[in-house]
């Protein structure tokens, strides 16, 4: 799974994410946007965070 969502990120990007939390910010702007539904977001949320990606919108000040 892992692959197939760093391969979506560098068609549309042209380039790879720096980091893992990039990836994840990138489907939670598409999840956002309405491109993908809750479900696959959640999918995809579960997979990136196991590798240790943490959502920008995690960070505390």
């Amino acid at each position: 799974m892992l692959n197939k969502l760093l391969d979506t990120f560098e068609t549309e990007h042209k380039y790879a994410p720096l980091t893992l939390d990039h990836l994840l910010d990138f489907y939670q702007k598409k999840y956002i946007q309405g491109k993908i539904d809750i479900r696959r977001y959640y999918e995809i949320y579960q997979c990136l965070h196991q590798q240790g990606a943490v959502s920008s919108h995690e960070y505390q000040a």
